[in-house]
């Protein structure tokens, strides 16, 4: 009797352990996306070349993913012509061009926190 309830307390807490082990990151990475939502709030309806992740830039038809991922992984910028500084082909320059209206640079915050993947910010985990 003993050791099933040694062997149900150690379940227990391997259980608990692994909770924390999986929610806390979780938590960690839905409050980095909650201020990254709270930046782009602040911007209005422009898209933050410093401080959002590739999802961002699915409403401009041809920017996403492979152009999205060049801009974000980029920067950081201090204006937005910086990006047309990277490597890119003369049809990503006519759609970053084309789109340029759309987009501003703040300091980058969100991007350099740690955990904050603006590649996969967590869409697809």
């Amino acid at each position: 009797m003993k050791r099933v309830v040694a062997w149900l307390m150690s379940g227990v807490l391997l259980a608990g352990l692994l909770v924390t082990l999986v929610l806390a990151p979780a938590a960690q990475a839905a409050d980095l996306r909650n201020r990254a939502d709270d930046k782009i709030a602040e911007r209005g309806d422009k898209v933050d070349l410093n401080n959002s992740s590739v999802r961002r830039f699915q409403s401009f038809p041809g920017m996403y993913p492979t152009l999205a991922g060049k801009i974000v992984l980029g920067g950081p910028y201090e204006t937005v012509d910086d990006v047309l500084d990277l490597d890119l082909t003369e049809r990503q320059r006519e759609l970053f061009n084309k789109y340029k209206a759309n987009f501003t640079v703040t300091p980058p915050e969100i991007a350099l926190n740690e955990g904050f993947d603006r590649i996969n910010d967590g869409q697809y985990r």
